[in-house]
């Protein structure tokens, strides 16, 4: 009989990594000093918004997609090609205008006389990161040419499936639908969508820094890749390994249930929306170095995670209520489990003692 060749630890004592296999302390630091990397880069572009470039840093390590949704010129399309650039992964951009088609997004089936077959060429989703500028510009058909890509990570086009790069992420902007020219995103479209967030104006001393600064030069084009393609696979593959405890589960289910039975709602989070949260919270958790989720880490990721999945009734919107209020407001009243933030049992990133910051 063959000895065994795997580790061993005295009784009480946690197992030794296997040979060759990272620590669970270098993994967590690892990614913490990525994200730091990629947001300095970002930071250098969309000037004195930490929160933003935080809920993109999220939304990326949770294998999610992006809306940025806000006025003309407050630098949508510069963050996400400011993220695009941080990363040395193949980037395509897809610029939204009502005579898009669905085929411009995907790719199309050409005749080759040559070989008297049909070829598929690859469209623009065939990338790593796919930023769509002003995506409310095309028509509700072309939208929803993205809704297979978003969901599955594959493309069917003529009755073949292709499988898309990983990672993939769609970076979309957006200008809000009460301006002329936009088509609304249907549900189905926004629900796709990890996050939304909105840039907002700058305050007066980012506005003067921005103008010192970017005056002379466009700072995109000093941007270099901090990261790479299989970089962010590790990443993201350590994210899915953060603990979340079977009360924080209960407490991500309560929270989006909850928004079911609002009354100034007629359509509440769906299932979905409760996956992607989790997801979300786990990323939340990595960036800040822990290995587990605590009730603050899915308050940080609520509003961008859920508001722009919630309807409001034609009462709400003439009361000017905001889907972010409501959610704001279900964070009070849903009663945070009590207990303490780490696992019951040592997470696969506690077996070396690694705690992080409460």
């Amino acid at each position: 009989m063959t000895p065994s060749t795997q580790p061993t630890a005295p009784p009480g004592q946690p197992m030794p990594e296997p040979d060759g296999a990272p620590r669970p302390a270098d993994v967590l630091a690892e990614l913490h000093e990525t994200a730091r990397r990629i947001a300095g880069n970002v930071e250098r572009v969309l000037v004195g918004k930490p929160d933003v470039v935080r809920v993109a840093l999220v939304t990326l390590l949770a294998e999610g997609h992006l809306l940025v949704e806000d006025v003309p010129g407050v630098g949508k399309t510069s963050l996400a090609k400011a993220l695009a650039r941080s990363i040395d992964c193949t980037v395509s951009r897809i610029q939204f205008t009502p005579d898009l088609l669905p085929s411009d997004i995907t790719g199309v089936s050409i005749y080759n006389r040559q070989t008297s077959d049909f070829e598929f060429r690859p469209g623009p989703v065939f990338a790593n990161i796919v930023v769509g500028d002003e995506i409310n510009r095309a028509s509700p058909k072309t939208q929803s040419a993205l809704l297979e890509c978003m969901e599955e990570h594959q493309v069917t086009v003529d009755g073949r499936t292709f499988a898309l790069d990983s990672p993939f992420m769609v970076i979309a902007t957006q200008n809000p639908i009460e301006m002329e020219g936009t088509y609304a995103l249907p549900e189905a479209q926004r629900d796709r969508f990890t996050a939304r967030v909105s840039i907002g104006y700058p305050d007066p001393q980012a506005e003067l820094a921005m103008v010192d600064e970017h005056a002379g030069h466009d700072p995109l084009a000093d941007l270099r890749p901090v990261s790479d393609a299989a970089q962010v696979r590790s990443l993201v593959h350590a994210v899915r390994q953060v603990h979340l405890s079977p009360e924080i589960r209960r407490y991500c289910v309560e929270l989006v249930s909850a928004t079911r039975r609002l009354p100034e709602l007629r359509l509440g989070a769906s299932p979905r929306s409760t996956l992607q949260l989790v997801r979300a919270a786990r990323a939340q958790a990595a960036l800040v170095g822990r290995d587990f989720v605590v009730p603050d880490d899915i308050h940080a990721v609520a509003v961008p995670v859920l508001a722009h999945r919630l309807v409001l009734t034609a009462e709400a919107q003439a009361a000017r209520r905001s889907p972010a209020d409501l959610v704001r407001g279900l964070v009070q009243r849903v009663p945070v489990p009590q207990g303490g933030p780490g696992p019951a049992q040592p997470g696969p990133y506690q077996r070396n003692g690694l705690r992080g910051n409460r």
